[in-house]
């Protein structure tokens, strides 16, 4: 059995060395690392090292920015959860415009804590009430314009269906379909918000509203 290989960022070591112990009870997690800053992650893992998970504190002491630090975490080849203990709103929005999969409370319960990473880790998207409102307050998400047309594809599309399944809900050829997906991503493309991968377009969709946030009213 693959056991996924994810690292803890966090500079308050009796608290990170304390949810890392919490993580390694999940049966196919392997918690490779504890550090303070990516940095010293990046400077101990070489690159031929694969990390399949980041759990990252949004709020270190380094002077790093979330969304430098997200970016350099994903050149790296590894998914980034945002961890955070507090309500810092532009934070959380600065962690979803840099793509992380998700952004959960510290204090949230530990089976949601478990659930979360588990998930994660496979790199299932996590979207959270807390992201919700974090995006519904973001100033700073461009509108790509999209069509009403191209809007019911990708509602579907990012949803999980694939092109041909959209094509039965929609009326359109599946060469229809895929030409409005490859329109959508052109237009977030543009816009600055790219949308490379279905994960990419299911995130785009939340943010617009396009699809709900799970559990989010």
């Amino acid at each position: 059995m693959y056991r996924y290989r994810v690292a803890l960022i966090d500079d308050h070591e009796i608290v990170a060395r304390g949810f890392a112990e919490l993580f390694s009870t999940i049966h196919n997690i392997h918690v490779v690392a504890t550090v303070a800053t990516v940095s010293e992650l990046l400077e101990k893992t070489p690159p031929e090292e694969k990390i399949d998970l980041v759990i990252l504190d949004l709020r270190l002491s380094d002077g790093s920015t979330v969304s430098s630090n997200v970016h350099r975490l994903r050149e790296r080849g590894a998914d980034v959860l945002a961890f955070t203990g507090g309500d810092d709103a532009q934070l959380m929005r600065s962690a979803a415009r840099s793509g992380v999969l998700g952004v959960v409370r510290k204090s949230e319960p530990a089976n949601v804590l478990l659930d979360v990473v588990a998930r994660a880790a496979v790199g299932e998207t996590i979207a959270s009430t807390d992201w919700a409102a974090a995006l519904d307050g973001d100033p700073e998400l461009s509108d790509a314009a999209l069509s009403p047309r191209e809007r019911q594809v990708l509602s579907l599309y990012a949803a999980g269906a694939k092109a041909p399944l959209v094509a039965s809900r929609t009326g359109l050829s599946e060469s229809t379909v895929i030409d409005y997906i490859r329109r959508v991503r052109s237009k977030y493309e543009r816009v600055g918000r790219p949308a490379n991968t279905k994960i990419d377009l299911y995130k785009r969709a939340l943010e617009d509203g396009i699809l709900p946030i799970p559990g989010h009213p």
